[in-house]
């Protein structure tokens, strides 16, 4: 005879496994569980041990065939639940990762993405905020017990220190850049600010944000220009235009050279938005302002490589505009 096999309902509760059915817990005595068909038509009794590993009464007779998909399904949202509680990773990161696992047989059980991904939701507020909707105190404060929350609201969170600041304000030369994969699922990226220190480009200022709007990153820009008297020469920024047109109007005085302005003249808008490794290797040049002087010239060697012939004109433009050397490709 086959084994118990022991599971836990997705709210926690026992249940157990025998032969294609499943079982929940109906009532308990002092020495034993007594269990009930999960089917809820069905009048299928059995009794257990305490520990749920000794039947103490054999299962009854049911008026349905074995549903043994149905197990995997449970074990699926309990690894879902776990991963949710005891990682930072995305949502889509866990439900890709356990599916995976999930066997073909049991496909026809398998949830809606949508429903995964909202037990995942649930599962992280309860975590996250508290009964007024804002972050917890814990997540407020840094390991040095500054202010870690200069701004927040439901269309804009923005993390920074007042130490953070006063890098930023001595620095006359910034970078800006937005990511979406670690992006929260109630926000639409993470939009950070990084500056110059000690030779090392660090992140100084974290934004969530709900969008890509130029008015986005103008609420963005607002509530941290409020803070102080900011005076940046430049600011290196991605090829958003929301972000370039925020920039012009909220950092008028500010000279940015956006390669994307590049990219349009030279007829690659197209090759940039479905060529996955055309967008990497132009970020990769973008990216070469985070590089050491000295390796500057080797690096640019390295990336222009990766290039088809039909970049020849943008690596010409880059190169001549920003390393001054004839390409040695």
């Amino acid at each position: 005879m086959s084994q118990i096999e022991k599971l836990l309902s997705v709210k926690g509760k026992p249940m157990i496994h025998h032969e294609g059915y499943i079982y929940t817990v109906e009532r308990t005595t002092s020495t034993k569980l007594i269990f009930r068909c999960q089917t809820r038509d069905c009048k299928a009794r059995c009794h257990t041990n305490l520990s749920m590993d000794i039947f103490l009464s054999q299962p009854t007779a049911h008026c349905h065939a074995p549903q043994p998909d149905r197990v995997p399904v449970i074990q699926l949202k309990n690894e879902i639940k776990a991963r949710a509680v005891t990682t930072d990773e995305s949502t889509s990161t866990i439900i890709h990762s356990v599916l995976r696992t999930y066997p073909l047989s049991a496909a026809g059980e398998l949830p809606k993405n949508e429903a995964l991904m909202l037990m995942i939701r649930r599962q992280r507020t309860g975590e996250t905020v508290d009964v007024d909707g804002r972050l917890p105190e814990k997540l407020r404060k840094t390991y040095r017990d500054e202010d870690f929350i200069l701004y927040e609201d439901k269309n804009l969170i923005i993390f920074t220190t007042q130490t953070n600041l006063s890098i930023l304000k001595q620095n006359k030369h910034w970078f800006a850049d937005g990511t979406f994969k670690v992006c929260p699922d109630d926000y639409y990226q993470l939009f950070t600010l990084h500056a110059m220190m000690t030779n090392t480009i660090i992140f100084l200022v974290y934004g969530l944000l709900i969008g890509k709007s130029t008015e986005d990153y103008n609420l963005f820009f607002e509530k941290v220009l409020v803070q102080d008297e900011f005076q940046p020469e430049s600011i290196m920024i991605d090829f958003e235009t929301g972000t370039i047109k925020s920039v012009r109007e909220m950092l008028p005085n500010v000279l940015h050279k956006a390669i994307w302005r590049q990219v349009q003249e030279k007829g690659l808008v197209t090759k940039y938005k479905e060529d996955e490794c055309f967008c990497l290797n132009v970020k990769k040049l973008i990216a070469l302002a985070f590089t050491p002087v000295d390796e500057i010239t080797d690096g640019f060697d390295l990336i222009a490589n990766q290039f088809d012939n039909d970049a020849d004109d943008l690596l010409d433009y880059f190169e001549k505009t920003w390393i001054g050397e004839p390409k040695r490709r």
